[in-house]
Protein backbone atom coordinates (compact mmCIF):
# COMPACT_ATOMS: atom_id res chain seq x y z
CA UNK A 1 0.00 0.00 0.00
CA UNK A 2 3.07 2.31 0.65
CA UNK A 3 4.60 1.40 -2.62
CA UNK A 4 0.96 2.28 -4.48
CA UNK A 5 0.45 5.40 -2.52
CA UNK A 6 4.20 6.59 -3.65
CA UNK A 7 3.71 6.13 -6.97
CA UNK A 8 0.26 7.68 -7.12
CA UNK A 9 1.53 10.97 -5.94
CA UNK A 10 4.71 10.56 -8.06
CA UNK A 11 2.35 10.32 -10.83
CA UNK A 12 -0.22 13.42 -9.53
CA UNK A 13 2.04 15.92 -8.10
CA UNK A 14 3.40 16.86 -11.31
CA UNK A 15 -0.21 17.51 -12.75
CA UNK A 16 -1.82 18.70 -9.72
CA UNK A 17 1.33 21.38 -10.28
CA UNK A 18 0.50 22.25 -13.40
CA UNK A 19 -3.30 23.14 -12.99
CA UNK A 20 -1.65 25.16 -9.80
CA UNK A 21 1.18 26.81 -11.47
CA UNK A 22 -0.65 27.69 -14.99
CA UNK A 23 -0.53 31.30 -15.82
CA UNK A 24 -4.15 31.42 -17.37
CA UNK A 25 -5.72 30.15 -14.42
CA UNK A 26 -4.29 31.93 -11.64
CA UNK A 27 -5.04 34.60 -13.67
CA UNK A 28 -8.68 34.09 -13.27
CA UNK A 29 -8.54 32.42 -9.71
CA UNK A 30 -7.20 36.14 -8.54
CA UNK A 31 -9.51 37.68 -10.80
CA UNK A 32 -12.62 35.97 -9.04
CA UNK A 33 -10.70 36.23 -5.52
CA UNK A 34 -10.52 40.27 -6.42
CA UNK A 35 -14.15 40.77 -6.78
CA UNK A 36 -15.65 38.25 -4.40
CA UNK A 37 -15.93 40.33 -1.85
CA UNK A 38 -18.39 42.76 -3.71
CA UNK A 39 -20.48 39.46 -5.12
CA UNK A 40 -20.79 38.51 -1.81
CA UNK A 41 -21.65 41.35 -0.40
CA UNK A 42 -23.82 41.97 -3.42
CA UNK A 43 -25.77 38.56 -3.33
CA UNK A 44 -25.89 38.61 -0.09
CA UNK A 45 -27.84 41.26 0.36
CA UNK A 46 -30.49 40.28 -2.21
CA UNK A 47 -31.61 37.59 0.59
CA UNK A 48 -32.99 40.57 2.47
CA UNK A 49 -35.51 41.13 -0.47
CA UNK A 50 -37.25 37.80 -0.08
CA UNK A 51 -36.49 36.05 3.44
CA UNK A 52 -37.97 32.69 3.70
CA UNK A 53 -40.40 33.97 6.30
CA UNK A 54 -44.09 34.02 5.41
CA UNK A 55 -45.65 37.19 5.06
CA UNK A 56 -42.17 39.23 5.33
CA UNK A 57 -42.81 40.97 2.36
CA UNK A 58 -46.29 41.98 3.07
CA UNK A 59 -45.32 43.21 6.27
CA UNK A 60 -41.81 45.19 4.83
CA UNK A 61 -43.98 46.71 1.65
CA UNK A 62 -46.59 47.78 4.20
CA UNK A 63 -43.78 49.86 6.34
CA UNK A 64 -41.51 51.27 3.45
CA UNK A 65 -43.96 51.04 0.39
CA UNK A 66 -44.27 49.20 -2.38
CA UNK A 67 -40.43 49.38 -3.74
CA UNK A 68 -39.11 49.11 -0.20
CA UNK A 69 -36.51 45.99 -1.96
CA UNK A 70 -34.76 48.60 -3.96
CA UNK A 71 -32.17 48.99 -1.06
CA UNK A 72 -31.24 45.47 -1.58
CA UNK A 73 -31.92 45.06 -5.52
CA UNK A 74 -29.71 47.76 -6.56
CA UNK A 75 -26.29 46.83 -4.87
CA UNK A 76 -27.19 43.46 -6.60
CA UNK A 77 -27.80 44.95 -9.91
CA UNK A 78 -24.37 46.97 -9.77
CA UNK A 79 -22.22 43.39 -8.56
CA UNK A 80 -23.36 40.20 -9.44
CA UNK A 81 -25.97 41.37 -12.07
CA UNK A 82 -22.61 42.73 -13.78
CA UNK A 83 -19.40 40.43 -12.38
CA UNK A 84 -18.06 39.92 -16.00
CA UNK A 85 -16.74 43.59 -16.01
CA UNK A 86 -15.07 42.90 -12.61
CA UNK A 87 -13.49 39.71 -13.18
CA UNK A 88 -11.97 40.85 -16.35
CA UNK A 89 -10.76 43.67 -14.60
CA UNK A 90 -9.00 41.52 -12.03
CA UNK A 91 -7.88 38.65 -14.50
CA UNK A 92 -6.52 41.25 -17.12
CA UNK A 93 -4.79 43.01 -13.86
CA UNK A 94 -3.39 39.27 -12.46
CA UNK A 95 -1.79 38.42 -16.58
CA UNK A 96 -0.56 42.17 -16.55
CA UNK A 97 1.46 41.44 -13.71
CA UNK A 98 2.78 38.09 -14.45
CA UNK A 99 3.82 39.72 -18.11
CA UNK A 100 5.49 42.34 -16.21
CA UNK A 101 2.99 45.16 -18.51
CA UNK A 102 1.36 47.93 -17.03
CA UNK A 103 -1.17 46.84 -14.90
CA UNK A 104 -3.87 49.83 -14.99
CA UNK A 105 -3.75 49.39 -19.26
CA UNK A 106 -3.98 45.94 -18.77
CA UNK A 107 -7.10 46.34 -16.75
CA UNK A 108 -8.50 49.05 -19.01
CA UNK A 109 -7.97 47.34 -22.63
CA UNK A 110 -9.02 44.11 -21.14
CA UNK A 111 -12.37 46.24 -20.47
CA UNK A 112 -12.42 48.02 -24.03
CA UNK A 113 -11.96 45.02 -25.77
CA UNK A 114 -15.04 43.49 -24.28
CA UNK A 115 -17.22 46.70 -25.09
CA UNK A 116 -16.05 46.53 -28.36
CA UNK A 117 -17.36 43.03 -28.59
CA UNK A 118 -20.84 44.15 -26.89
CA UNK A 119 -22.91 45.52 -29.75
CA UNK A 120 -24.61 48.94 -28.43
CA UNK A 121 -28.83 48.49 -28.51
CA UNK A 122 -31.31 51.37 -29.12
CA UNK A 123 -34.28 51.67 -27.48
CA UNK A 124 -36.90 55.02 -27.23
CA UNK A 125 -33.56 57.04 -29.36
CA UNK A 126 -31.54 56.12 -26.21
CA UNK A 127 -28.38 54.19 -26.89
CA UNK A 128 -26.75 51.78 -24.16
CA UNK A 129 -24.89 48.68 -23.55
CA UNK A 130 -27.66 45.55 -22.34
CA UNK A 131 -26.14 44.82 -19.19
CA UNK A 132 -27.04 40.68 -19.25
CA UNK A 133 -23.74 40.41 -21.64
CA UNK A 134 -22.11 41.54 -18.46
CA UNK A 135 -23.91 38.61 -16.36
CA UNK A 136 -23.27 35.09 -15.94
CA UNK A 137 -23.98 34.60 -20.15
CA UNK A 138 -20.57 37.02 -20.72
CA UNK A 139 -18.41 35.47 -18.35
CA UNK A 140 -16.72 32.93 -20.28
CA UNK A 141 -16.03 35.70 -23.05
CA UNK A 142 -15.13 38.34 -20.90
CA UNK A 143 -12.10 35.65 -19.65
CA UNK A 144 -11.22 34.84 -22.92
CA UNK A 145 -11.07 38.15 -23.99
CA UNK A 146 -8.99 39.40 -20.57
CA UNK A 147 -6.36 37.21 -21.73
CA UNK A 148 -6.06 37.67 -25.29
CA UNK A 149 -5.99 41.28 -24.97
CA UNK A 150 -3.14 40.84 -22.04
CA UNK A 151 -1.26 38.26 -24.40
CA UNK A 152 -1.71 41.15 -27.33
CA UNK A 153 0.23 43.53 -25.49
CA UNK A 154 2.74 41.64 -23.71
CA UNK A 155 3.45 40.50 -27.67
CA UNK A 156 3.65 44.28 -29.18
CA UNK A 157 5.39 45.24 -25.92
CA UNK A 158 8.48 42.08 -26.02
CA UNK A 159 8.58 43.18 -30.11
CA UNK A 160 9.51 46.47 -28.78
CA UNK A 161 6.74 48.56 -30.93
CA UNK A 162 6.30 51.10 -28.74
CA UNK A 163 6.97 54.62 -28.45
CA UNK A 164 10.48 55.28 -26.43
CA UNK A 165 10.29 58.75 -24.73
CA UNK A 166 13.00 60.62 -23.30
CA UNK A 167 14.23 59.97 -19.66
CA UNK A 168 13.28 63.70 -18.76
CA UNK A 169 9.78 62.80 -19.18
CA UNK A 170 7.73 62.08 -15.98
CA UNK A 171 6.96 58.03 -15.29
CA UNK A 172 3.13 58.26 -15.76
CA UNK A 173 3.64 60.20 -19.30
CA UNK A 174 6.41 58.09 -20.57
CA UNK A 175 4.09 54.81 -19.59
CA UNK A 176 1.03 55.88 -21.26
CA UNK A 177 2.89 56.47 -24.78
CA UNK A 178 4.43 53.07 -24.29
CA UNK A 179 1.50 51.35 -24.07
CA UNK A 180 -0.03 53.57 -26.64
CA UNK A 181 0.60 51.36 -30.05
CA UNK A 182 -0.35 48.17 -27.79
CA UNK A 183 -3.72 49.92 -27.02
CA UNK A 184 -4.10 49.85 -30.87
CA UNK A 185 -3.26 46.70 -31.84
CA UNK A 186 -5.76 45.48 -29.46
CA UNK A 187 -8.53 47.95 -30.63
CA UNK A 188 -7.95 46.91 -34.43
CA UNK A 189 -7.80 43.13 -33.13
CA UNK A 190 -10.81 43.50 -31.33
CA UNK A 191 -13.02 45.35 -33.87
CA UNK A 192 -11.77 43.11 -36.81
CA UNK A 193 -13.15 39.90 -34.50
CA UNK A 194 -16.60 41.97 -33.56
CA UNK A 195 -16.78 42.63 -37.71
CA UNK A 196 -15.91 38.77 -38.33
CA UNK A 197 -19.09 37.66 -36.25
CA UNK A 198 -21.16 40.21 -37.42
CA UNK A 199 -20.72 38.24 -41.03
CA UNK A 200 -21.69 35.30 -39.47
CA UNK A 201 -24.92 33.39 -38.51
CA UNK A 202 -23.85 33.92 -34.60
CA UNK A 203 -24.27 37.84 -35.16
CA UNK A 204 -22.00 38.34 -32.01
CA UNK A 205 -19.07 36.82 -30.13
CA UNK A 206 -20.88 36.46 -27.07
CA UNK A 207 -23.56 34.21 -28.99
CA UNK A 208 -20.65 32.10 -30.60
CA UNK A 209 -19.39 31.69 -27.08
CA UNK A 210 -21.59 30.76 -25.63
CA UNK A 211 -23.67 28.24 -27.80
CA UNK A 212 -19.82 26.85 -28.54
CA UNK A 213 -18.45 26.99 -25.44
CA UNK A 214 -20.06 28.11 -22.59
CA UNK A 215 -23.32 26.63 -22.55
CA UNK A 216 -21.88 22.80 -22.83
CA UNK A 217 -19.66 23.08 -20.58
CA UNK A 218 -22.33 24.60 -18.21
CA UNK A 219 -24.15 21.77 -18.93
CA UNK A 220 -21.78 19.32 -18.34
CA UNK A 221 -20.42 20.87 -15.19
CA UNK A 222 -24.17 21.19 -13.37
CA UNK A 223 -24.63 17.28 -14.28
CA UNK A 224 -24.09 14.77 -11.51
CA UNK A 225 -21.65 12.31 -13.14
CA UNK A 226 -19.30 15.43 -13.68
CA UNK A 227 -19.89 16.33 -9.79
CA UNK A 228 -19.29 12.87 -8.70
CA UNK A 229 -15.68 12.82 -10.61
CA UNK A 230 -14.82 16.60 -10.26
CA UNK A 231 -15.40 15.38 -6.67
CA UNK A 232 -13.49 12.01 -6.30
CA UNK A 233 -10.21 13.43 -8.13
CA UNK A 234 -10.51 16.14 -5.02
CA UNK A 235 -10.13 13.36 -2.69
CA UNK A 236 -7.81 11.53 -4.58
CA UNK A 237 -5.56 15.03 -4.82
CA UNK A 238 -5.93 15.77 -1.06
CA UNK A 239 -4.93 11.88 -0.50
CA UNK A 240 -1.17 12.67 -1.37
CA UNK A 241 -0.92 16.48 0.50
CA UNK A 242 -2.12 18.10 -2.38
CA UNK A 243 -5.21 21.14 -2.14
CA UNK A 244 -7.73 19.49 -3.94
CA UNK A 245 -10.21 21.78 -3.51
CA UNK A 246 -7.98 25.15 -4.82
CA UNK A 247 -6.86 22.93 -7.67
CA UNK A 248 -10.42 21.91 -8.99
CA UNK A 249 -12.35 25.28 -8.19
CA UNK A 250 -9.44 26.93 -10.47
CA UNK A 251 -11.12 24.89 -13.10
CA UNK A 252 -14.53 24.53 -12.30
CA UNK A 253 -15.36 28.05 -10.27
CA UNK A 254 -16.08 30.24 -13.61
CA UNK A 255 -18.49 27.59 -14.20
CA UNK A 256 -20.19 27.40 -10.68
CA UNK A 257 -20.31 30.81 -9.93
CA UNK A 258 -21.93 31.34 -13.58
CA UNK A 259 -25.04 28.67 -12.75
CA UNK A 260 -24.72 30.85 -8.84
CA UNK A 261 -25.36 34.42 -10.72
CA UNK A 262 -28.35 32.53 -12.94
CA UNK A 263 -29.76 31.31 -9.78
CA UNK A 264 -29.27 35.03 -8.45
CA UNK A 265 -31.20 36.86 -11.11
CA UNK A 266 -34.01 34.05 -11.35
CA UNK A 267 -34.77 34.28 -7.54
CA UNK A 268 -34.58 37.90 -7.87
CA UNK A 269 -36.98 38.33 -10.09
CA UNK A 270 -39.31 35.42 -8.19
CA UNK A 271 -38.77 32.80 -10.81
CA UNK A 272 -37.91 29.34 -10.30
CA UNK A 273 -34.80 28.68 -9.71
CA UNK A 274 -33.32 26.55 -12.57
CA UNK A 275 -29.84 24.94 -11.02
CA UNK A 276 -28.80 22.85 -8.05
CA UNK A 277 -25.32 22.15 -8.96
CA UNK A 278 -23.56 25.93 -8.12
CA UNK A 279 -20.89 27.45 -5.70
CA UNK A 280 -23.13 26.93 -2.88
CA UNK A 281 -23.85 23.58 -3.65
CA UNK A 282 -20.19 22.60 -3.97
CA UNK A 283 -18.65 24.94 -0.78
CA UNK A 284 -22.05 24.55 1.81
CA UNK A 285 -23.40 21.41 1.13
CA UNK A 286 -21.39 18.68 -0.45
CA UNK A 287 -17.97 20.20 1.79
CA UNK A 288 -19.33 20.19 5.39
CA UNK A 289 -16.84 21.12 7.71
CA UNK A 290 -14.62 21.44 4.71
CA UNK A 291 -13.13 18.67 1.97
CA UNK A 292 -14.06 14.88 2.95
CA UNK A 293 -17.07 16.23 5.19
CA UNK A 294 -14.86 16.34 8.08
CA UNK A 295 -16.59 17.94 10.00
CA UNK A 296 -18.17 14.18 10.73
CA UNK A 297 -15.07 12.85 12.03
CA UNK A 298 -14.55 16.16 14.41
CA UNK A 299 -17.62 15.21 16.04
CA UNK A 300 -16.59 11.71 16.62
CA UNK A 301 -13.48 13.29 18.08
CA UNK A 302 -15.21 14.93 20.14
CA UNK A 303 -17.45 12.99 21.46
CA UNK A 304 -16.00 9.17 21.37
CA UNK A 305 -12.67 9.18 21.36
CA UNK A 306 -10.76 7.84 24.26
CA UNK A 307 -7.55 8.23 22.79
CA UNK A 308 -5.22 11.76 24.17
CA UNK A 309 -4.33 12.55 20.91
CA UNK A 310 -7.58 12.85 19.36
CA UNK A 311 -9.27 14.07 22.22
CA UNK A 312 -6.94 16.73 22.09
CA UNK A 313 -6.94 16.94 18.02
CA UNK A 314 -11.29 17.45 18.58
CA UNK A 315 -11.13 20.14 20.77
CA UNK A 316 -8.69 22.15 18.62
CA UNK A 317 -10.38 21.26 15.73
CA UNK A 318 -14.08 21.99 16.31
CA UNK A 319 -14.05 25.04 16.01
CA UNK A 320 -12.59 25.67 12.65
CA UNK A 321 -14.62 22.80 11.42
CA UNK A 322 -17.97 24.60 12.06
CA UNK A 323 -16.68 27.36 10.09
CA UNK A 324 -15.11 25.29 6.94
CA UNK A 325 -11.63 24.72 7.74
CA UNK A 326 -10.04 21.15 8.25
CA UNK A 327 -6.59 21.79 7.50
CA UNK A 328 -5.85 20.89 11.23
CA UNK A 329 -7.94 17.54 10.83
CA UNK A 330 -6.70 16.88 7.27
CA UNK A 331 -2.68 17.24 8.60
CA UNK A 332 -3.41 16.35 11.91
CA UNK A 333 -5.08 13.04 12.11
CA UNK A 334 -3.54 12.56 9.27
CA UNK A 335 -5.74 11.74 6.38
CA UNK A 336 -3.10 12.41 3.91
CA UNK A 337 -1.33 9.63 2.89
CA UNK A 338 -3.44 7.38 5.63
CA UNK A 339 -5.16 4.43 3.63
CA UNK A 340 -8.00 3.62 6.38
CA UNK A 341 -9.44 7.30 6.77
CA UNK A 342 -8.64 8.00 3.04
CA UNK A 343 -12.39 5.49 2.74
CA UNK A 344 -14.18 7.97 4.79
CA UNK A 345 -13.12 11.06 3.03
CA UNK A 346 -14.07 9.70 0.28
CA UNK A 347 -17.39 8.36 0.61
CA UNK A 348 -18.91 10.93 2.78
CA UNK A 349 -17.95 13.45 0.27
CA UNK A 350 -20.37 11.13 -2.08
CA UNK A 351 -23.17 10.48 0.07
CA UNK A 352 -23.25 14.15 1.08
CA UNK A 353 -23.22 14.97 -2.30
CA UNK A 354 -26.34 12.09 -3.63
CA UNK A 355 -28.58 13.41 -0.78
CA UNK A 356 -27.71 16.97 -1.38
CA UNK A 357 -28.63 16.14 -4.94
CA UNK A 358 -31.65 13.78 -4.97
CA UNK A 359 -32.94 16.38 -1.97
CA UNK A 360 -33.25 19.17 -4.15
CA UNK A 361 -34.11 17.57 -6.93
CA UNK A 362 -37.21 15.85 -6.06
CA UNK A 363 -38.00 18.93 -4.21
CA UNK A 364 -37.67 18.51 -0.82
CA UNK A 365 -35.27 20.93 -0.47
CA UNK A 366 -35.19 23.90 -3.24
CA UNK A 367 -32.27 24.59 -4.82
CA UNK A 368 -30.13 27.54 -3.12
CA UNK A 369 -30.87 30.80 -3.62
CA UNK A 370 -27.81 32.17 -5.70
CA UNK A 371 -26.34 34.33 -2.58
CA UNK A 372 -22.64 33.52 -2.99
CA UNK A 373 -22.02 33.37 0.55
CA UNK A 374 -18.53 32.93 2.15
CA UNK A 375 -17.23 29.61 1.84
CA UNK A 376 -16.92 30.19 5.72
CA UNK A 377 -20.37 30.52 7.30
CA UNK A 378 -21.18 27.75 9.29
CA UNK A 379 -23.93 24.85 8.37
CA UNK A 380 -27.33 25.32 9.42
CA UNK A 381 -26.93 29.24 8.95
CA UNK A 382 -25.80 28.62 5.69
CA UNK A 383 -28.68 26.28 4.77
CA UNK A 384 -31.01 28.56 6.18
CA UNK A 385 -29.59 31.67 4.28
CA UNK A 386 -29.71 29.24 1.12
CA UNK A 387 -32.57 27.45 0.97
CA UNK A 388 -34.47 28.29 4.44
CA UNK A 389 -34.90 25.92 6.78
CA UNK A 390 -35.16 23.08 4.27
CA UNK A 391 -31.63 23.90 3.66
CA UNK A 392 -30.88 23.90 7.71
CA UNK A 393 -32.32 20.57 8.18
CA UNK A 394 -30.44 19.40 5.24
CA UNK A 395 -27.40 20.22 6.72
CA UNK A 396 -28.13 18.12 9.74
CA UNK A 397 -29.01 15.16 7.91
CA UNK A 398 -25.96 14.96 5.76
CA UNK A 399 -23.72 16.03 8.77
CA UNK A 400 -25.71 13.01 11.32
CA UNK A 401 -25.04 10.82 8.18
CA UNK A 402 -21.54 11.61 7.63
CA UNK A 403 -20.61 11.18 11.05
CA UNK A 404 -21.92 7.78 10.93
CA UNK A 405 -19.84 7.49 8.03
CA UNK A 406 -17.02 8.19 9.99
CA UNK A 407 -17.20 6.58 13.24
CA UNK A 408 -16.18 3.16 12.73
CA UNK A 409 -12.62 4.09 11.05
CA UNK A 410 -12.08 6.49 13.68
CA UNK A 411 -13.08 4.15 16.40
CA UNK A 412 -10.06 1.70 14.50
CA UNK A 413 -7.39 4.93 14.35
CA UNK A 414 -8.62 5.83 17.88
CA UNK A 415 -8.26 2.09 19.44
CA UNK A 416 -4.58 2.03 17.75
CA UNK A 417 -3.29 5.75 19.25
CA UNK A 418 -4.81 4.54 22.26
CA UNK A 419 -3.21 1.00 22.80
CA UNK A 420 0.07 3.13 21.52
CA UNK A 421 -0.47 5.74 24.15
CA UNK A 422 -1.02 2.55 26.63
CA UNK A 423 2.50 0.81 25.61
CA UNK A 424 3.94 4.13 25.93
CA UNK A 425 2.96 4.80 29.38
CA UNK A 426 3.95 0.77 30.33
CA UNK A 427 7.07 1.18 29.39
CA UNK A 428 6.92 -1.53 26.39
Amino acid sequence: MDALMQTMNKKLAPVAKAFDTNRYLDAIKNGFYGVMPFLILGSFLLIFSNLPINGYSDFMSGIFGASWDRVFTIPYEATMSIMTLYVIMGSAKSLAKFYGVNELNGSIAGVVSFIILTPFISANEATGIPTEAFGASGLFLGIITSIITVEILHFVESKNITIKMPSSVPGNISSSFTSLIPSFFVIMVFTIVRLTFEATGFGTAQNFIYQILQAPLTHVGSSLPAMILINLFACVLWAFGIHGTVIIGAIMDPIWLSLTAENAAAYAKGDTIPNIINTEFQSNFVQLGGAGCTLGLVVCMVLVARSQQYKTLGKLAIVPSFFNINEPVIFGTPIILNPLMLIPFVLATLAALLVTYFAMATGLVPPTNGANLPWTIPPIISGFLLCGWKGALLQVVTTLGTTAIWYPFFKLSDNRALALETNVESGE
